[in-house]
Protein backbone atom coordinates (compact mmCIF):
# COMPACT_ATOMS: atom_id res chain seq x y z
CA UNK A 1 0.00 0.00 0.00
CA UNK A 2 1.31 3.53 -0.88
CA UNK A 3 2.39 6.36 1.81
CA UNK A 4 -1.02 7.97 1.29
CA UNK A 5 -3.57 5.15 1.30
CA UNK A 6 -1.44 4.01 4.26
CA UNK A 7 -2.49 7.13 5.71
CA UNK A 8 -5.66 6.64 4.90
CA UNK A 9 -6.39 4.25 6.82
CA UNK A 10 -4.85 5.30 9.76
CA UNK A 11 -7.01 8.44 10.07
CA UNK A 12 -9.94 6.54 8.74
CA UNK A 13 -9.50 4.39 12.04
CA UNK A 14 -8.74 7.05 14.21
CA UNK A 15 -11.46 8.54 13.60
CA UNK A 16 -14.29 5.49 13.75
CA UNK A 17 -12.32 4.77 17.42
CA UNK A 18 -13.28 8.26 18.45
CA UNK A 19 -16.47 8.23 20.16
CA UNK A 20 -17.02 10.92 21.07
CA UNK A 21 -16.25 12.57 17.70
CA UNK A 22 -18.50 10.60 15.54
CA UNK A 23 -21.17 11.14 18.40
CA UNK A 24 -20.99 15.25 17.54
CA UNK A 25 -20.56 14.53 13.98
CA UNK A 26 -23.16 11.85 13.04
CA UNK A 27 -25.59 10.98 15.67
CA UNK A 28 -26.08 14.75 17.36
CA UNK A 29 -26.76 15.59 13.97
CA UNK A 30 -28.83 13.20 13.04
CA UNK A 31 -30.70 13.24 16.77
CA UNK A 32 -31.75 16.79 15.61
CA UNK A 33 -33.16 15.79 12.33
CA UNK A 34 -35.08 13.43 14.02
CA UNK A 35 -36.61 15.79 16.80
CA UNK A 36 -37.28 18.75 13.84
CA UNK A 37 -38.52 16.09 11.30
CA UNK A 38 -40.84 14.78 14.02
CA UNK A 39 -42.34 18.00 15.22
CA UNK A 40 -42.46 19.71 11.74
CA UNK A 41 -41.44 17.02 8.76
CA UNK A 42 -45.27 15.90 8.82
CA UNK A 43 -46.69 18.89 6.52
CA UNK A 44 -49.63 19.15 9.19
CA UNK A 45 -50.67 22.82 9.91
CA UNK A 46 -51.21 23.77 13.85
CA UNK A 47 -55.31 24.26 14.74
CA UNK A 48 -55.60 27.00 17.40
CA UNK A 49 -58.54 26.44 19.67
CA UNK A 50 -60.97 28.76 19.95
CA UNK A 51 -63.74 29.42 22.17
CA UNK A 52 -67.33 30.93 21.03
CA UNK A 53 -69.00 32.94 23.97
CA UNK A 54 -72.73 33.20 22.94
CA UNK A 55 -74.47 33.58 19.89
CA UNK A 56 -72.08 34.81 16.52
CA UNK A 57 -74.22 35.08 13.71
CA UNK A 58 -71.19 35.17 11.31
CA UNK A 59 -69.80 31.68 12.76
CA UNK A 60 -73.50 30.16 13.12
CA UNK A 61 -74.57 31.03 9.60
CA UNK A 62 -71.66 29.51 8.36
CA UNK A 63 -72.65 26.71 5.81
CA UNK A 64 -71.08 22.88 6.68
CA UNK A 65 -68.70 23.14 3.44
CA UNK A 66 -67.50 26.70 5.25
CA UNK A 67 -67.24 25.11 8.31
CA UNK A 68 -64.93 22.36 7.71
CA UNK A 69 -62.63 24.31 6.03
CA UNK A 70 -62.39 26.63 8.70
CA UNK A 71 -61.99 23.47 11.03
CA UNK A 72 -58.56 22.93 9.53
CA UNK A 73 -57.38 25.46 10.88
CA UNK A 74 -59.37 26.75 14.20
CA UNK A 75 -60.90 24.02 16.87
CA UNK A 76 -64.19 25.70 17.17
CA UNK A 77 -65.35 25.72 21.28
CA UNK A 78 -68.38 26.88 23.21
CA UNK A 79 -69.09 28.71 26.24
CA UNK A 80 -71.52 30.86 28.27
CA UNK A 81 -69.27 31.80 30.32
CA UNK A 82 -66.63 34.74 29.21
CA UNK A 83 -64.61 35.30 32.60
CA UNK A 84 -63.64 31.23 32.39
CA UNK A 85 -62.99 31.61 28.61
CA UNK A 86 -60.89 34.72 28.84
CA UNK A 87 -59.26 33.20 31.67
CA UNK A 88 -58.13 29.87 29.28
CA UNK A 89 -56.79 32.44 26.63
CA UNK A 90 -54.55 33.90 29.55
CA UNK A 91 -52.73 30.73 31.09
CA UNK A 92 -52.65 29.56 27.16
CA UNK A 93 -55.14 26.45 27.03
CA UNK A 94 -56.94 28.71 24.48
CA UNK A 95 -55.54 30.86 21.29
CA UNK A 96 -58.78 33.04 21.27
CA UNK A 97 -62.17 34.05 22.75
CA UNK A 98 -64.65 35.70 20.02
CA UNK A 99 -68.05 37.02 20.62
CA UNK A 100 -70.17 39.50 18.97
CA UNK A 101 -71.89 42.39 20.44
CA UNK A 102 -74.88 43.48 17.98
CA UNK A 103 -72.80 44.02 14.61
CA UNK A 104 -69.61 44.25 16.30
CA UNK A 105 -67.38 41.24 16.54
CA UNK A 106 -64.80 41.04 19.18
CA UNK A 107 -61.79 39.15 19.33
CA UNK A 108 -59.74 38.88 22.51
CA UNK A 109 -56.19 37.23 22.31
CA UNK A 110 -53.27 37.36 24.49
CA UNK A 111 -49.83 39.12 23.34
CA UNK A 112 -47.79 36.45 25.04
CA UNK A 113 -48.74 34.52 21.66
CA UNK A 114 -48.33 36.85 18.36
CA UNK A 115 -48.29 33.59 15.96
CA UNK A 116 -51.43 32.44 16.88
CA UNK A 117 -53.27 35.92 17.61
CA UNK A 118 -52.05 36.25 14.24
CA UNK A 119 -53.47 33.67 12.75
CA UNK A 120 -57.01 33.51 14.04
CA UNK A 121 -56.93 37.60 13.32
CA UNK A 122 -56.62 36.72 10.03
CA UNK A 123 -59.52 34.09 9.64
CA UNK A 124 -61.48 35.68 11.64
CA UNK A 125 -61.43 39.25 9.14
CA UNK A 126 -61.91 37.25 6.13
CA UNK A 127 -65.35 35.50 7.98
CA UNK A 128 -65.89 39.05 8.79
CA UNK A 129 -65.02 40.36 5.27
CA UNK A 130 -67.63 37.55 3.16
CA UNK A 131 -70.02 38.75 5.96
CA UNK A 132 -70.34 41.96 4.67
CA UNK A 133 -70.05 40.97 1.64
CA UNK A 134 -72.78 38.77 1.61
CA UNK A 135 -74.90 41.78 3.41
CA UNK A 136 -74.69 43.85 0.49
CA UNK A 137 -76.52 41.28 -1.90
CA UNK A 138 -74.22 41.81 -4.55
CA UNK A 139 -71.92 38.78 -5.98
CA UNK A 140 -68.09 38.52 -5.71
CA UNK A 141 -66.14 40.69 -8.21
CA UNK A 142 -63.21 39.00 -7.76
CA UNK A 143 -62.02 35.66 -6.72
CA UNK A 144 -58.76 34.10 -5.57
CA UNK A 145 -57.19 31.11 -6.79
CA UNK A 146 -54.01 29.84 -5.45
CA UNK A 147 -51.54 27.46 -7.53
CA UNK A 148 -48.22 26.22 -6.43
CA UNK A 149 -45.33 26.20 -9.27
CA UNK A 150 -43.46 23.39 -7.06
CA UNK A 151 -44.75 20.13 -6.70
CA UNK A 152 -47.48 19.99 -4.26
CA UNK A 153 -46.82 16.79 -2.70
CA UNK A 154 -43.35 17.77 -1.09
CA UNK A 155 -43.67 17.90 2.35
CA UNK A 156 -41.57 20.15 4.74
CA UNK A 157 -39.10 17.52 5.70
CA UNK A 158 -37.51 18.40 1.77
CA UNK A 159 -36.99 22.14 2.83
CA UNK A 160 -35.47 21.19 6.55
CA UNK A 161 -32.90 18.58 5.52
CA UNK A 162 -30.66 21.04 3.80
CA UNK A 163 -29.69 23.06 6.28
CA UNK A 164 -29.23 20.42 9.16
CA UNK A 165 -27.13 18.67 6.89
CA UNK A 166 -25.08 21.70 6.06
CA UNK A 167 -24.85 22.20 10.21
CA UNK A 168 -23.75 18.62 10.42
CA UNK A 169 -20.93 18.60 8.02
CA UNK A 170 -19.55 22.26 9.00
CA UNK A 171 -19.25 21.03 12.31
CA UNK A 172 -17.69 17.53 11.47
CA UNK A 173 -15.57 19.26 9.00
CA UNK A 174 -14.45 22.68 10.86
CA UNK A 175 -13.89 20.54 14.36
CA UNK A 176 -11.86 17.68 12.81
CA UNK A 177 -9.75 20.10 10.70
CA UNK A 178 -8.87 21.95 13.89
CA UNK A 179 -8.31 19.50 16.66
CA UNK A 180 -6.40 17.39 14.34
CA UNK A 181 -3.75 19.74 14.00
CA UNK A 182 -3.17 21.49 16.80
CA UNK A 183 -3.20 17.56 18.67
CA UNK A 184 -0.51 16.45 15.75
CA UNK A 185 1.47 19.80 16.32
CA UNK A 186 0.92 19.50 20.69
CA UNK A 187 3.02 16.13 20.33
CA UNK A 188 5.46 16.83 17.77
CA UNK A 189 3.88 14.04 14.87
CA UNK A 190 3.68 16.72 12.46
CA UNK A 191 7.16 17.59 12.57
CA UNK A 192 8.01 14.20 12.47
CA UNK A 193 5.76 13.12 9.99
CA UNK A 194 7.82 15.52 7.45
CA UNK A 195 10.48 13.62 7.65
CA UNK A 196 9.26 10.27 6.98
CA UNK A 197 8.69 8.78 3.06
CA UNK A 198 4.85 9.61 3.08
CA UNK A 199 5.58 13.66 2.52
CA UNK A 200 3.65 16.25 3.71
CA UNK A 201 1.02 16.35 0.39
CA UNK A 202 0.47 12.45 1.49
CA UNK A 203 -0.41 14.11 4.42
CA UNK A 204 -3.21 16.31 3.82
CA UNK A 205 -4.21 14.84 0.86
CA UNK A 206 -4.60 11.35 3.33
CA UNK A 207 -6.53 14.22 5.75
CA UNK A 208 -8.76 15.62 3.35
CA UNK A 209 -9.99 12.06 1.58
CA UNK A 210 -11.26 10.98 5.10
CA UNK A 211 -13.06 14.22 5.45
CA UNK A 212 -14.59 13.98 2.40
CA UNK A 213 -15.61 10.16 3.01
CA UNK A 214 -17.16 11.38 6.42
CA UNK A 215 -18.93 13.85 4.87
CA UNK A 216 -20.73 11.53 2.31
CA UNK A 217 -21.62 8.86 4.90
CA UNK A 218 -23.22 12.01 7.06
CA UNK A 219 -25.04 12.77 3.72
CA UNK A 220 -26.13 8.82 2.78
CA UNK A 221 -27.52 8.77 6.68
CA UNK A 222 -29.59 11.98 6.40
CA UNK A 223 -30.81 11.27 3.10
CA UNK A 224 -31.39 7.43 4.41
CA UNK A 225 -33.18 8.39 7.49
CA UNK A 226 -35.18 11.80 6.27
CA UNK A 227 -36.63 9.90 3.30
CA UNK A 228 -37.65 6.18 5.00
CA UNK A 229 -39.42 8.28 8.37
CA UNK A 230 -40.23 11.32 6.94
CA UNK A 231 -40.60 11.09 3.63
CA UNK A 232 -37.92 12.87 2.22
CA UNK A 233 -37.80 12.60 -1.79
CA UNK A 234 -34.79 12.23 -3.93
CA UNK A 235 -36.22 13.18 -7.36
CA UNK A 236 -35.00 15.02 -10.90
CA UNK A 237 -31.27 15.87 -9.99
CA UNK A 238 -30.63 15.21 -6.60
CA UNK A 239 -26.90 13.77 -7.20
CA UNK A 240 -26.08 17.06 -7.45
CA UNK A 241 -25.91 17.19 -3.93
CA UNK A 242 -23.21 15.33 -4.00
CA UNK A 243 -20.57 17.92 -5.43
CA UNK A 244 -22.03 20.30 -3.71
CA UNK A 245 -21.15 18.45 -0.63
CA UNK A 246 -17.83 17.70 -1.17
CA UNK A 247 -16.73 21.52 -2.29
CA UNK A 248 -18.24 22.57 1.31
CA UNK A 249 -15.90 19.93 3.49
CA UNK A 250 -13.66 21.48 1.84
CA UNK A 251 -14.22 25.09 2.51
CA UNK A 252 -15.38 23.86 6.34
CA UNK A 253 -11.83 22.52 6.16
CA UNK A 254 -10.01 25.48 5.69
CA UNK A 255 -12.09 26.68 8.56
CA UNK A 256 -10.79 24.58 10.94
CA UNK A 257 -7.02 25.06 9.44
CA UNK A 258 -7.67 28.22 10.09
CA UNK A 259 -9.02 27.70 13.49
CA UNK A 260 -5.91 25.98 14.36
CA UNK A 261 -2.99 27.51 12.49
CA UNK A 262 -2.65 29.57 16.13
CA UNK A 263 -4.32 27.76 18.62
CA UNK A 264 -1.93 26.20 21.14
CA UNK A 265 -4.70 23.62 22.80
CA UNK A 266 -7.59 21.37 21.45
CA UNK A 267 -9.62 23.53 24.14
CA UNK A 268 -9.01 26.67 22.18
CA UNK A 269 -9.23 25.13 18.64
CA UNK A 270 -12.38 23.89 19.50
CA UNK A 271 -13.32 27.75 21.35
CA UNK A 272 -12.98 29.33 18.23
CA UNK A 273 -14.41 26.64 16.05
CA UNK A 274 -17.65 26.95 17.97
CA UNK A 275 -17.56 30.69 17.88
CA UNK A 276 -17.45 30.77 13.78
CA UNK A 277 -19.86 27.15 13.30
CA UNK A 278 -22.53 28.05 15.42
CA UNK A 279 -23.39 31.38 14.50
CA UNK A 280 -22.34 30.93 10.63
CA UNK A 281 -25.37 27.80 10.99
CA UNK A 282 -27.85 30.59 12.20
CA UNK A 283 -26.98 33.50 9.96
CA UNK A 284 -26.95 30.89 7.12
CA UNK A 285 -30.68 30.14 7.57
CA UNK A 286 -29.84 26.31 8.83
CA UNK A 287 -32.37 26.43 11.33
CA UNK A 288 -35.01 28.80 9.84
CA UNK A 289 -35.86 30.77 6.66
CA UNK A 290 -33.77 34.38 6.37
CA UNK A 291 -36.84 35.60 4.09
CA UNK A 292 -37.46 37.92 7.11
CA UNK A 293 -34.38 38.64 8.85
CA UNK A 294 -32.75 42.17 8.64
CA UNK A 295 -31.08 43.24 5.23
CA UNK A 296 -27.72 43.15 7.26
CA UNK A 297 -27.95 39.81 7.98
CA UNK A 298 -28.99 38.44 4.67
CA UNK A 299 -25.87 40.35 3.47
CA UNK A 300 -23.42 38.42 6.07
CA UNK A 301 -25.44 35.28 5.33
CA UNK A 302 -23.66 35.97 1.74
CA UNK A 303 -20.35 35.56 2.04
CA UNK A 304 -20.85 32.75 4.29
CA UNK A 305 -20.06 29.02 2.38
CA UNK A 306 -22.09 27.50 4.37
CA UNK A 307 -24.99 29.69 3.23
CA UNK A 308 -24.12 28.51 -0.43
CA UNK A 309 -23.46 25.06 0.71
CA UNK A 310 -27.90 25.33 2.67
CA UNK A 311 -28.79 27.55 -1.27
CA UNK A 312 -27.74 24.71 -3.31
CA UNK A 313 -28.60 22.13 -1.70
CA UNK A 314 -32.47 23.78 -1.87
CA UNK A 315 -32.37 24.18 -5.40
CA UNK A 316 -31.65 20.24 -6.06
CA UNK A 317 -33.97 18.82 -3.49
CA UNK A 318 -36.99 21.00 -3.18
CA UNK A 319 -36.48 23.52 -6.25
CA UNK A 320 -36.06 21.33 -9.12
CA UNK A 321 -32.42 22.76 -9.58
CA UNK A 322 -30.31 21.98 -12.35
CA UNK A 323 -26.59 21.76 -12.81
CA UNK A 324 -26.67 25.95 -14.08
CA UNK A 325 -28.02 26.72 -10.44
CA UNK A 326 -25.47 24.71 -8.91
CA UNK A 327 -22.25 25.85 -10.13
CA UNK A 328 -22.59 29.71 -8.76
CA UNK A 329 -22.51 28.19 -5.33
CA UNK A 330 -19.94 25.30 -6.46
CA UNK A 331 -17.66 28.17 -7.40
CA UNK A 332 -18.13 30.32 -4.39
CA UNK A 333 -17.46 26.93 -2.12
CA UNK A 334 -13.96 26.80 -4.16
CA UNK A 335 -13.03 30.16 -3.81
CA UNK A 336 -13.74 30.54 -0.24
CA UNK A 337 -11.61 27.13 0.22
CA UNK A 338 -8.56 28.49 -1.73
CA UNK A 339 -8.62 32.06 -0.12
CA UNK A 340 -8.87 30.38 3.37
CA UNK A 341 -6.47 27.68 3.04
CA UNK A 342 -3.92 30.33 1.94
CA UNK A 343 -4.36 32.91 4.75
CA UNK A 344 -4.31 29.48 7.07
CA UNK A 345 -0.67 28.49 5.49
CA UNK A 346 0.61 32.20 5.76
CA UNK A 347 -0.11 31.85 9.77
CA UNK A 348 0.40 28.46 10.17
CA UNK A 349 3.27 27.22 12.53
CA UNK A 350 4.75 24.00 13.01
CA UNK A 351 5.64 24.00 16.20
CA UNK A 352 4.38 26.02 19.61
CA UNK A 353 6.44 28.80 20.68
Amino acid sequence: MSGFGTMAVVLFRGTVRDRTSLFFTILFPLIFLIIVGGLFGNGQSPRYTVIQVGPVPVLDALPPDGRAGIGRVLDLGRSDDLAAALARVRDGTAAAVVEQRGDEVVLHTSAADPASAGTVRSVLNSLVEAANLAATGQPAQFQLTVSSVTDASLKPIQYLTPGLLGWAIATGATFTAASTLVSWRQNKLLRRLTFTPVGVPAIIGARVVVSLGLALVQTVVFFAVAALFFGLRLTGDWWLSIPLVLAATLAFLSIGLLAGAKAKTIETSTVVANLIVIPMAFLSGSFFQLDVAPAWVRTIAQVLPLRHLNIGMLDVLARDGHVSQVVPELAILLGFTVVLTAVAAWLFRWEDV
